[in-house]
């Protein structure tokens, strides 16, 4: 009779190089699960990080534009007129906008602090629409409104509070701000598209002239414009803001530095995948040479079978099983601690964590190719000895 082996057969034959020697194949397990884990890990943290950066400017708009000033011919620092607030806010297209200025003044916490520990924070001089147009929200008290605005009142940016001490507004706290003392009415929470609005200390504009002798020449404006037409008034904002010099104000989109970040991120997760493709190209040469070493030790199991009536073919689907198994093993370990490396990622950052199903189909269906890829060469060399050569060279 025709020798066979039953698929019922072909699993605990297969596995007999695995249970006899555990602590290579977890080892080759190993290596096809780092490369399957990085793998997974890449695309799961990217597409969490990307869902953040979405929802983000999907909750900023991409309809915020600012206005600062540019360099003059010369290069110096260009110098915004005092209507350009006005005029912008006149542009046709706007739906709101809010004038900010850098002022030349220090704030301390107290009058007993040395000049030069600043903290990094400076102080502008602000209009009352500013937290509408950012959607900007407030962490304690209150905004500036136009009355307001005309007495020693600021409001602390969210990094400017914590660096000055400033927990709560209820006491009516004070701060030392350009050798006058002013009541902080307000902290601002953490501003998605202007971060340098945390480390500001924010005034009035009236409050800024009487005290610090502003004169009304904005550094920076805020404008929120109808979406559809946000390109159109980003080409108009120029010659609005300064109609002589319309080349010395800089226009730009917050938005798009979220956008570009994506872009970034698409790049950067490319060579990752590669670096992951790497090492598990390096976890199938492990099997390979596990599986040509464990050849070369079972030559005598390999004989016998064969002097028994064991065909090339049973032998070879032998050696084939156990390393299609090793990849398996790998695949299923790999995609779990990816899995959790993409949680812990996106849990530590504040994401949703998101993991592709094709990265976890395409990570396993990976694993046991380069498991089968890696066991064809030794299946083969181990289904061509003879049984005479196998139990002669045992």
């Amino acid at each position: 009779m025709r020798s066979r082996l039953r698929p019922s057969d072909l699993l605990p034959v297969s596995t007999v190089g695995l249970r006899s020697r555990p602590g290579r194949a977890a080892l080759s397990v190993l290596g096809v699960a780092i490369g399957i884990a990085a793998l997974v890990a890449v695309l799961g943290v990217t597409r969490s990080s990307q869902s953040d950066v979405i929802a983000r400017i999907d909750r900023v708009g991409t309809n915020l534009l600012t206005v600062a000033n540019g360099k003059t011919i010369r290069g110096t620092e260009a110098e915004l007129p005092a209507t350009a607030g006005a005029a912008v806010a006149r542009t046709e297209g706007v739906l709101s906008s809010a004038a900010t200025a850098t002022l030349p003044v220090r704030i301390y916490r107290n009058d007993r602090i040395p000049v030069g520990r600043t903290g990094g924070l400076s102080v502008r001089a602000t209009d009352p629409a500013l937290p509408a147009t950012l959607d900007a929200t407030l962490l304690h008290g209150r905004f500036l409104d136009p009355a307001l605005a005309r007495y020693p009142a600021v409001v602390l940016g969210h990094y400017a509070a914590t660096v000055l001490g400033i927990r709560d507004v209820t006491d009516r706290p004070r701060v030392y701000l350009g050798e006058r003392w002013y009541t902080v009415v307000g902290v601002l929470a953490p501003v998605e598209l202007a971060p340098e609005l945390d480390s500001a200390a924010l005034i009035g504009a009236p409050a800024a002239a009487a005290d610090f002798g502003y004169r009304g020449h904005p550094t920076r404006i805020f404008v929120r414009a109808e979406t559809e037409r946000t390109d159109q008034v980003a080409g108009l904002l120029g010659r609005a803001t300064n109609p002589a010099h319309p080349e010395e104000v800089a226009v730009s989109r917050p938005s798009e530095a979220l956008t570009a970040r994506l872009a970034v991120t698409g790049g950067t997760t490319v060579l990752l995948l590669g670096l992951g493709a790497v090492a598990l190209l390096v976890g199938g040469i492990g099997i390979a040479n596990v599986l040509v070493i464990s050849v070369l030790e079972r030559r005598g199991e390999i004989g016998l079978r064969r002097a028994l009536g064991a065909t090339r073919g049973h032998v070879a689907a032998q050696f084939l099983v156990e390393s299609l198994l090793l990849g398996a093993g790998g695949g299923a370990a790999g995609v779990l601690l990816g899995s959790l490396i993409t949680y812990a990622m996106a849990t530590t950052r504040g994401w949703q964590t998101l993991i592709p199903v094709t990265a976890l189909g395409a990570g396993l269906a990976a694993a046991v190719l380069i498991g089968g890829c890696a066991g064809l060469y030794p299946a083969l060399r181990a289904a061509r000895l003879s049984p005479t050569e196998a139990l002669r060279t045992a």
